[in-house]
């Protein structure tokens, strides 16, 4: 249970430790693992845990103090949060309000494409998912770019190199917090203050959230909005780019079927691999009873190539394939249950928009492959370096 499973064979972010469909068992640190999908589902939809990971223990530190954003909310207040502003996450609102600004972004970031004639893809594409994110939560006072630029620099990972060298790091991404309060946040809020929107900045001031308390909402979905699908659209035209049969039927398909490809990607590699929970009850899983007052490690990554629910050969890229059990095209890659991520619809359309302008560009080709890594604080991969050009490019 420990190597890495032959059925991963057509992954490029190596995970390590995967045993899909293997029974839920404890380690000697008593963490709960769980690598199976039925397994996983129901843990991930109980109202017997709370959230764990993300920094949820040190946003606890403030609990009492500060509203907790919704990520590290739990049970009664955080389903009512989550209904309230299911709105501006919802298929209709979407098309009818972010598709046109998603095609005119995706449009900036392709003519900056051929003007340069190369470029590093998840600049382009990371431009492009914070004026997305930005425009849902409201943060439209500032310029996209400096945003971008300072969001990047905050979410930097910091818990690699020396002592000092961690501690530099650290220092450094709270200056970017204090800039990005200063420069994006605070006038957005400034702003709806004096002029309400339709957005989740004046949702939140509707609710008389002050602005320590909307700082912390906007980070969260920062982080949701912005960098994860950075890294997905990155990962997707990796695949695309060396898949030339993939490729083929992403480019000459229907939107159905360009998304089918994107969710069987996303299936295969989910960008956030592992999801946590503390339980809070004693909770039988399987044959297995988890105590109360433990860590629960849900393998996202592991649950979504169990045979019982992506059927044979579940390591290979095959959009369209038939889930069973009524799970969903891209297995548990959004989560599942109170915290399942609202922005799921967004990211796949915003994702679609972009590759397809991008792939129907005349020459395009991948220059350098990205580099991985993985950033252990979130079980997520970070891609780096894939650098693409059109004709006109040496």
């Amino acid at each position: 249970m420990s190597a890495e499973t032959p059925l991963e064979s057509k992954r490029k972010i190596g995970r390590g430790g995967q045993a899909p469909g293997c029974p839920v068992h404890a380690d000697t640190d008593d963490v709960w693992h769980i690598q199976d999908f039925a397994t996983a589902r129901s843990m991930l939809r109980s109202t017997e845990t709370r959230q764990a990971g993300f920094g949820a223990e040190n946003a606890r530190r403030h609990e009492g103090r500060m509203r907790m954003p919704v990520l590290f909310r739990d049970g009664p207040e955080h389903r009512e949060h989550r209904r309230q502003t299911a709105k501006y996450f919802t298929p209709k609102r979407v098309d009818t309000a972010y598709r046109s600004l998603m095609d005119r972004l995706a449009d900036e970031q392709c003519a900056t494409l051929r003007s340069r004639g190369g470029a590093d893809l998840s600049q382009l594409s990371f431009r492009l998912a914070v004026a997305v994110a930005a425009e849902v939560i409201g943060l439209t006072e500032s310029g996209r770019t400096g945003m971008a630029r300072r969001l990047d620099a905050f979410f930097e990972e910091k818990n690699s190199g020396s002592r000092l060298t961690r501690a530099w790091k650290e220092f450094h991404s709270n200056i970017n917090m204090g800039l990005f309060y200063w420069r994006d946040v605070r006038p957005a809020i400034n702003a709806r203050r004096r002029e309400p929107k339709d957005d989740l900045i004046s949702h939140l001031l509707s609710e008389g959230c002050t602005n320590p308390e909307i700082l912390g909402e906007c980070v969260t979905f920062a982080a949701a909005g912005m960098v994860t699908t950075r890294e997905f659209i990155t990962l997707s035209a990796w695949h695309l780019f060396t898949d030339p049969a993939l490729r083929a039927a992403y480019t000459r398909g229907e939107e159905k079927e360009r998304v089918a490809v994107l969710h069987e990607i996303l299936r295969l590699e989910p960008v956030v691999a592992n999801l946590f929970r503390w339980t809070t009850e004693e909770i039988q899983a399987g044959d297995a009873t988890i105590p109360a007052g433990v860590r629960v490690d849900i393998g996202v990554a592991a649950a979504n190539l169990d045979p019982a629910v992506a059927g044979a050969d579940p390591g290979e890229v095959c959009p369209g394939r038939a889930m069973a059990d009524g799970a969903g095209d891209a297995g548990l890659s959004f989560g599942d249950g109170p915290h399942r991520c609202p922005g799921a619809y967004i990211a796949i359309q915003e994702t679609d928009i972009f590759l397809t302008k991008l792939f129907a560009m005349p020459g395009l080709r991948m220059v350098t492959p990205p580099k991985a890594r993985i950033r252990p604080e979130i079980a997520s991969y970070e891609l780096t370096g894939l650098r693409i050009a059109v004709d006109g490019d040496a």
